[in-house]
């Protein structure tokens, strides 16, 4: 099973009940995103912010400039591992690829989607992403993303352990 079902994770609507005030800290730093690390997995144009590093989520000293992000995060999921924003850009598509492969879960809110073909693939499932609103799904298994508009698309990313399932 990749995606997951979100009334499970009870933290899910802390984070969409405050994904207008998470969308606007991300406006107030989205000039000082960096190029995701993976760049063999993307065309062009993915970009993130930490908050969390990888996979530890440990602090980043940066974090403070998204301090009601980061302290919803603490204080709702202690358990996370990375966590951060991510962009696509107009046209950018990543790869089918399989993620790390620790104990995580991901979680992705939609903070910026813009109307047309913007979607991530997990197996057999298409979903797209929608503003405020979280998915959930197994990173470990295959996946591609795309935003096929005109426009960037931007998600709050958060690794984290399930306390009740078992890997």
């Amino acid at each position: 099973m990749s995606f997951r079902d979100v009334s499970e994770y009870p933290f899910v609507e802390v984070f969409e009940e405050n994904w207008e005030k998470i969308r606007d800290e991300y406006l107030r730093i989205k000039n000082k995103m960096m190029a995701w690390p993976e760049t063999n997995l993307y065309n062009k144009g993915w970009e993130s912010f930490g908050i969390y590093d990888f996979p530890y989520g440990r602090e980043v000293p940066f974090a403070a400039m998204c301090s009601f992000t980061r302290d919803l995060i603490r204080d709702h999921i202690p358990n996370h591992g990375v966590a951060g924003f991510s962009r696509l850009s107009a046209g950018t598509e990543l790869q089918p690829h399989e993620g790390y492969q620790g104990n995580f879960l991901r979680m992705h809110l939609g903070l910026i989607i813009p109307e047309g073909d913007v979607a991530l693939r997990s197996l057999d499932e298409v979903r797209r992403w929608e503003e405020g609103t979280v998915f959930i799904f197994d990173d470990r298994l295959e996946h591609e993303a795309w935003n096929r508009t005109e426009e960037d698309r931007v998600i709050l990313l958060i690794d984290f352990v399930p306390e009740d399932e078992d890997f």
